[in-house]
């Protein structure tokens, strides 16, 4: 499922996986803006009658509604694939959200957990909730879009912005550097003239920039505005602060004395312990050890990215490597997970990733941006001409990783992620590892060092036999080696004849939530829905391999679009190319626990109809080129449920 994005903070705006979307006209605006407003619960017809037509509405008032609604659903299942995100639901309609996000909820959620923080002592913390939930902001919330309901809703929206904006203005001034606040403030006072806290923040602001005149001057204007306005004085609490700028008061902190300066970097070591089961990997690491030595010198920004499935060991091998040459980047040693693939879909945002790079740096929260473009330039300012090996572990885009990225070539990044991403390659000069699974010698020496040499040593047969049913997966073999650490009682053969059943195997290799099933689970939900659909009706193949136009029949689609949709799986790591029968031939295969996962995925979301019209289709295909004399191996289909 493609993900929708909602913002309402500023102008309506819609993006289906990072890709605008038009809404159509003012009535179709209106009335998303109506459920939007209330995601999850029913919005009435006679509401949205009245947001649309606030001076009266016509008689077939209610079918245009419906006619409005039927767009957008029209619309939301076209871009997104999805038809059920609009739904009638008595006496209206209900905008369902799940696996969708809005700018709203997100503003909200960073607000309170930057209060949370508040309240139990972290003031910088909160200090970058707040911002990052400020830069949510593109305007004025929902602006141009009308009617009563919806500018109510607006003015809430504008008063709790205006209340987050002080509250961060405090923080601000409790972390020190006045300065930069005074012209932010200004504006807001500007703007938002009777406000007593902003204009409190902003005396404060010009005292403690040694601008005592300027506090004076601000109190004078503010006093003078609500005598003639309002015809009272202003409140005891700006009263009183203006009493204690007179005084030259200690308890204000007195004028800033700090120059501005970044003070000298700390030296950050943030690299995490390599697994000690590490094995193998040799051609990878030399790989890695020459781009070291073939860029020394150079002004290009040494960048590696290791992407494979889940499971096959990309971040053992950035951290392992990442140690060996730690010493050579004596300027430090930054390391992030951004979450790109993570059950709750909770992704690290640049944003926050930078604030806790440039503190490792040494940067004082005081110094550091309050929006992005700041942060990210900051960080290359500060990195320049340092030797600094960045590890940005578990990437999901470009867009996450680009603002994360030095600007000189003296530092080092190395990317993990389980898809290749395009667009790295299209801006920095870029070693490409892929990780395929482990060689036949080495797989049995990872068991070894997690079960015992002894153990393992003592049936090699079965060993082998055992790492070939794991796929030669690190992560397959880890939880093999654990299961035998755990019962002691099993022989090496045991356990290896309780993976000889496939859909034994699969449960045997996820314990719990976890293991082999849940971690092809993200990188299957990442994938377009289309492309879910072409990778579970492929397990239903029981061969070694097949060419591109086993894939166009199993959708039923045009051969170029099927083998786009291919390659999008290879570039995800979930189906291997493999060499073809001439030249000019590609070929695909799974991986043996890949295709039971996929069967798996087949059996569970496509009917037994379904799955019949997918192998006819198939056979169809095969027969038409078989009887152009194409080569092809034989081929047999699963119709039915795996055993077990």
């Amino acid at each position: 499922m493609k993900q929708a994005v909602f913002r309402l903070l500023g102008p309506l705006d819609v993006r289906i996986d990072g890709e605008p979307v038009r809404l159509g006209g003012p009535r179709h605006r209106t009335i998303l803006a109506m459920l939007l407003l209330t995601p999850g619960q029913t919005v009435s017809v006679d509401a949205l009658t009245e947001a649309v037509w606030p001076s009266g509405a016509p008689a077939t008032a209610r079918n245009q509604i419906a006619i409005c609604v039927a767009g957008l659903r029209k619309l939301f299942k076209d871009a997104a694939g999805q038809g059920d995100l609009i739904t009638t639901s008595h006496p209206g309609y209900v905008i369902n959200l799940r696996g969708h996000r809005i700018d709203t909820a997100d503003f909200e959620e960073l607000v309170s957990r930057a209060r949370e923080a508040i309240r139990t002592g972290k003031t910088s913390e909160a200090c970058s909730l707040f911002a990052e939930a400020l830069s949510l902001w593109r305007g004025r919330a929902l602006d141009g879009v009308t009617g009563q309901r919806i500018e109510e809703e607006i003015a809430r929206l504008e008063e709790t912005h205006l209340d987050v904006r002080e509250e961060h203005a405090g923080l601000r001034l409790q972390l020190g550097r006045p300065q930069p606040l005074i012209a932010e403030l200004t504006t807001l006072v500007t703007e938002h003239p009777l406000r007593e806290r902003a204009r409190a923040h902003l005396i404060l602001a010009h005292y403690r920039a040694g601008r005592r005149a300027e506090a004076l001057e601000v109190f004078r204007e503010g006093r003078d505005l609500m005598v003639r306005q309002l015809g009272i004085e202003p409140g005891p609490a700006l009263r009183g602060l203006h009493d204690l700028v007179l005084q030259d008061a200690p308890e204000l902190g007195g004028p800033a004395t700090d120059p501005g300066a970044i003070p000298a970097g700390r030296v950050p070591a943030e690299l995490p312990a390599a697994p000690v089961s590490f094995t193998g990997r040799v051609p990878e690491l030399a790989a890695l050890d020459r781009m070291l030595v073939e860029r020394a010198g150079r002004v290009p920004l040494t960048v590696a990215a290791i992407s494979g499935v889940a499971g096959i060991g990309k971040t053992a091998l950035a951290i392992h490597w990442a140690e060996r040459v730690a010493e050579r980047f004596p300027d430090g040693q930054l390391f992030t997970d951004l979450h790109g693939f993570d059950e709750r879909d909770a992704l690290i945002s640049p944003f926050a990733t930078l604030d806790r790079f440039l503190r490792a740096l040494g940067v004082p929260a005081s110094r550091i941006p309050a929006d992005l473009v700041g942060r990210s330039a900051l960080f290359r300012s500060v990195l320049d001409g340092k030797r600094v090996l960045i590890v940005l572990d578990n990437a999901r885009s470009f867009t996450q990783i680009r603002p994360l990225m030095p600007g000189n070539g003296r530092c080092c990044v190395v990317i993990t992620g389980r898809e290749r991403i395009e667009d790295l390659i299209s801006h920095y000069t870029v070693l490409q590892v892929g990780l395929n699974a482990m060689a036949p010698a080495e797989a049995p020496v990872l068991l070894a060092k997690l079960a015992g040499e002894e153990r393992i040593g003592s049936d090699p047969s079965a060993a082998l036999r055992l790492s070939e049913l794991c796929d030669r997966l690190p992560l397959a073999l880890q939880i093999a080696g654990a299961r035998l650490v755990s019962k002691p009682h099993w022989s090496v053969q045991h356990l290896t004849s309780r993976l000889m059943d496939p859909a034994r195997r699969m449960n045997e290799l996820s314990p719990g939530q976890g293991g082999v099933r849940a971690g092809f689970g993200l990188s299957y939900r990442a994938l377009p829905a289309v492309g879910r659909r072409l990778f579970r009706r492929l397990g239903l193949l029981s061969t070694p391999d097949f060419e591109p136009w086993a894939s166009a029949a199993v959708l039923d689609t045009d051969q170029l679009d099927a083998e786009n949709l291919m390659e999008r799986l290879v570039d995800a790591h979930l189906v291997q190319v493999v060499p073809g029968s001439g030249p000019h031939t590609i070929r695909y295969r799974f991986q043996e626990l890949m295709k039971i996962f996929a069967r798996e995925r087949a059996e569970a979301e496509e009917s037994a109809e379904e799955r019949r019209a997918v192998l006819e289709r198939f056979q169809q295909r095969l027969a038409e080129v078989r009887g152009r004399g194409t080569a092809e191996p034989s081929l047999t289909c699963h119709a039915g449920r795996t055993p077990g």
